[in-house]
Parts: C-alpha cells; sequence; structure tokens
C-alpha cells in the first residue's frame, strides 16, 4: 500500500527520540487501519467530533492527539481518552481541562501552544502572555494537567529562512522555560512543530514531535470532513 510506504520513508528520515503523529483528520477509518496494522498507533485530529466518533470504532491502544483549536466546552467529550492535547492556548482553557480531567481521575497531558508564526489565523500565547500564565496561581493549583512542553506551528511559506528562525525561537523558549520555570518538572521535555511541509527543519531546531498527515496518506478531500 502506498500509505505504508510513505510511512516507512518518513520513519526512515526522522530520528528515533521524535515522535511521529500521523494526522488522520478527513481520513476514514480504513485508512487508518492500514497503517494501525503496520504498527503505528499515534495518531492526530483537529476536530472534538470526528476524533471521539474514531476513538469509539478504532483499537482502544492508539493515542490519540489533539492538535486543532479547541473549545472549552468540548474539553469533557476527550478528556476521558485523549493522550495528549497540543493546544492549550489560554488559562480558562488549561483550566477547563484541568476540570474535566479530575472528573475522570486521570492527568491530562497538554502542550502549551505559542504563536511564533506572521499569520493572524494561526492561534497561540506570545512570550510574555505565556510567562504570565504560568506564573499565576491558577496555573498553579491544577493538578490534573501535565505541561509536558511546547507546541508551535510556522509561517505557510517558502522562505525555508522565515521557518527555521521561527522554530528557533520555539526552541529557545523552551530551552528558557526548561531552565526556569519548569526546572523542576521532569515530564517538560517535548516541543511539538512541524508537519508534511517543514518537519525536516522542525527537527533540524529541535523538534521531538512531528504532526504529519498528507505525506502519509495523500492529499485530503475536504468535502467528507
Amino acid at each position: 500500500m502506498e500509505t505504508t510506504s510513505n510511512l516507512r520513508e518518513i520513519l526512515s528520515e526522522i530520528p528515533l527520540h521524535v515522535t511521529l503523529v500521523a494526522v488522520s483528520k478527513t481520513y476514514s477509518t480504513d485508512d487508518i487501519m492500514t497503517i494501525y496494522r503496520f504498527g503505528h498507533r499515534v495518531f492526530g485530529e483537529n476536530k472534538v467530533q470526528e476524533l471521539v466518533s474514531k476513538y469509539e470504532q478504532l483499537p482502544k491502544d492508539i493515542k490519540w492527539h489533539f492538535i486543532g483549536h479547541l473549545q472549552s466546552n468540548k474539553v469533557k467529550y476527550i478528556a476521558p481518552f485523549v493522550n495528549l492535547i497540543h493546544s492549550v492556548d489560554s488559562l480558562s482553557l488549561l483550566k477547563e481541562i484541568d476540570k474535566q480531567a479530575k472528573k475522570c481521575n486521570r492527568t491530562v497531558n497538554v502542550l502549551l501552544q505559542v504563536y511564533i508564526a506572521k499569520e493572524e489565523t494561526k492561534f497561540g500565547l506570545d512570550e510574555k502572555e505565556l510567562i504570565a500564565l504560568v506564573e499565576t496561581s491558577d496555573f498553579l493549583a491544577c493538578e490534573n494537567v501535565r505541561v509536558c512542553g511546547l507546541m508551535g506551528m510556522a509561517t505557510n511559506s517558502d522562505n525555508v529562512t522565515v521557518i527555521r528562525n521561527e522554530f528557533r525561537s520555539l526552541s529557545a523558549l523552551f530551552g528558557k522555560l526548561k531552565d526556569t520555570v519548569f526546572s523542576k518538572n521532569e515530564c517538560f521535555t517535548e516541543i511539538s512543530m512541524g508537519m508534511s511541509s517543514d518537519y525536516v527543519i522542525a527537527i533540524e531546531e529541535g523538534s521531538s514531535i512531528v504532526r504529519i498527515g498528507s505525506k502519509i496518506f495523500g492529499e485530503r478531500n475536504y468535502s467528507k470532513s
């Protein structure tokens, strides 16, 4: 199958310490099962309804990552099973995840999303907002979330220098926080950056999680989403 060949090629290119999230949004459960049978277990979705539907239909040893913009009122649907939420961009969202995780008697892993792109359509905190957030008493009071690192999306551009500099800035911020605010947090280890078009650059700049969809599954048919 072409998808397994694509997956095999990508896995041969990325270091063993880098986690590959196969972004399965808009693709069918059959598409997912093709690479599940190949041995892959980490998948990413960006819409809550689609994620819940696929979780219910597919094997329960899949590690589901939520990678899209998350509304607080939808956290309750994924809190019981999600492995990692990449897109925490506000204190209110973090508090809601903590609340719902507590109801499920779980600790939910999250990444704080940082705005590194020159695009208004991207979400995330800037450096000042991020530092202010992690210094609040509300943040320190969250007991059922585990902050594992940062996530960022580069500008959609053909300019490699722009993309590299954005990824480099996120890595630098991660290092700064690792040495200060999160110096005693052994779980603060992840930088999620890089997609199908720029994951090679992202890995060169320190990414530990890459999110790849179309390069594995082929072009998306958004009419099915």
